[in-house]
């Protein structure tokens, strides 16, 4: 079935031919016609489905007869908004929204947080019909009465299992709150759990129920791996794969903001051309970096879970996991980032004795054992960087032979000259006999000019007149 069959306009069909779509994907023909019914849908399906078009192209179809080239605002109202739990993922919504509605005189524009508000207050004042957000600072709109909802006429909820994750729900709810009540909506998610059929019945006026994947299906495209690996070997190990199998593009999970620069400080040492991504990052940081790794400029991206979702990079053919994520659910997330869009994919976890109960609920999630694979032989281990460690076992002279020591073991009865700092030599006593190293002794036969200063609850000890005569309280003495 081609996309002529589903009854979209020519505008449309001329932006789809310029991305170099020729038949629709399954979440496509199943959720563009019911969409264009006026229909609310509760669609699931995994990511790198094409859903993002699923539900772009029929509201750009349902809203074209809104469009003018007026330079007005007032003739271009909110009429779509599509909420999304992160800016990387808005951002790209935006995009897919402008691309295929580009013959269309039909505005649109993203709002998210991490960056300066002020061009965003100036393309919301300037009038647009479709509107992404992320939930946080849509509100900060809402707070400054730079945005006007209530015209909207479709609310599509994208990736809500993330947003209930992320403890949106008070945020959404308050949102919804400001919208008419007679709307279209539109639920999208890569899961269907019982938080979010508990949504949907919320929000959504008898659904039509879209799933092309078994709930939480991981790609098919994709092979699943590991190794087990002592956690102190996991950054050799990663380095080697990455230097041996020569990967051009790997995306690699840790579950920390700390453990993502620090892995991506290892990989540097290691000639490994890597940058990272997470929360801390500012959003400039967040974009260059993801723009870095789609580029080519850098081999590896780490990041943390904030990027399993949203992240749409074209032809990924690696992810690894270096650290196992708590959940089974984030692991089909994670890989959900390759093996998309028809293309294969591998996912790579290294796992370590403590990590073993996380991949017993893995692969439970999968149904399925990941392959285990032979560990290499590993030049060197990596000893743990988190606690200042060196990396080398022994310093090197400036002849570049090892130190001797290195070859005679360590006695713990023989005193080292590196292992305990030179004492301190003790300090001259002043005049008078004052000695610093002792400050809080105080000898009663010293002499009144040896004797150190008298403390300041003492001073005041001395003096005649009570407490209560300085607040004006005692009686005077006859």
């Amino acid at each position: 079935m081609s996309f002529e069959s589903l009854g979209l306009l020519p505008e449309l069909l001329h932006a789809i031919a310029d991305q170099g779509y020729t038949e629709p994907s399954p979440i496509q023909l199943k959720a563009i016609p019911p969409v264009l019914a006026r229909q609310d849908i509760m669609g699931c399906a995994q990511t790198g489905t094409g859903k993002t078009a699923g539900f772009a192209l029929p509201i750009l179809q349902m809203l074209a007869p809104h469009q003018n080239t007026s330079p007005s605002p007032a003739r271009h109202s909110i009429r779509a908004l599509i909420l999304t739990p992160t800016r990387e993922l808005a951002a790209q919504v935006e995009e897919s929204v402008r691309n295929y509605g580009k013959y269309l005189a039909l505005r649109s524009t993203v709002v998210y947080g991490g960056v300066d508000i002020n061009p965003q207050i100036k393309a919301l004042r300037a009038g647009v019909e479709v509107l992404v957000a992320t939930p946080g600072r849509l509100l900060d709109h809402v707070q400054q009465k730079t945005v006007n909802l209530t015209r909207v006429e479709i609310l599509v909820l994208d990736e809500a299992d993330r947003m209930l994750d992320m403890g949106f729900m008070p945020d959404i709810k308050r949102i919804i709150a400001l919208l008419p009540t007679e709307r279209q909506n539109l639920l999208f998610s890569a899961t269907f759990s019982d938080e979010i059929k508990r949504l949907a019945n919320q929000i959504l006026r008898s659904p039509v129920s879209v799933e092309v994947a078994r709930r939480n299906a991981p790609a098919d495209l994709v092979t699943h791996q590991m190794y087990e690996v002592d956690a102190d070997r996991k950054g050799a190990l990663l380095t080697h794969l990455i230097k041996s199998r020569e990967m051009k593009q790997a995306l690699v999970f840790v579950r920390t903001k700390r453990d993502a620069n620090r892995l991506m400080r290892e990989l540097l040492r290691d000639g490994v051309a890597a940058t990272a991504i997470h929360s801390d990052r500012t959003q400039g940081e967040r974009t260059q970096a993801l723009e870095d790794f789609k580029q080519g400029t850098v081999n590896v991206l780490v990041a943390t879970d904030i990027a399993a979702r949203g992240l749409d990079i074209e032809l990924l053919p690696f992810v690894i996991n270096y650290e196992l994520p708590y959940a089974a659910e984030d692991y089909i997330h994670r890989i959900g980032r390759t093996g998309r869009a028809g293309s294969t994919g591998e996912a790579i976890s290294l796992v370590c004795a403590d990590e073993h109960r996380m991949l017993d609920d893995i692969e439970r999630e999968l149904k399925r054992k990941l392959e285990r694979l032979p560990l290499p032989e590993l030049a060197s281990s990596r000893k743990s960087s988190s606690h200042g460690e060196s990396r080398h076992a022994a310093p090197r002279h400036a002849t570049g032979h090892k130190s001797s020591s290195a070859h005679k073991p360590a006695s713990s009865h023989e005193p080292s000259s590196h292992s305990k700092p030179h004492p301190r030599p003790a300090a001259a006593p002043l005049p008078g006999g004052f000695d610093f190293s002792k400050p809080y002794e105080f000898k009663p036969t010293d002499t009144p000019a040896e004797a150190p200063a008298a403390s300041h609850s003492a001073r005041y000890a001395k003096r005649g007149r009570p407490t209560a005569a300085l607040l004006g309280g005692a009686a005077k003495k006859p």
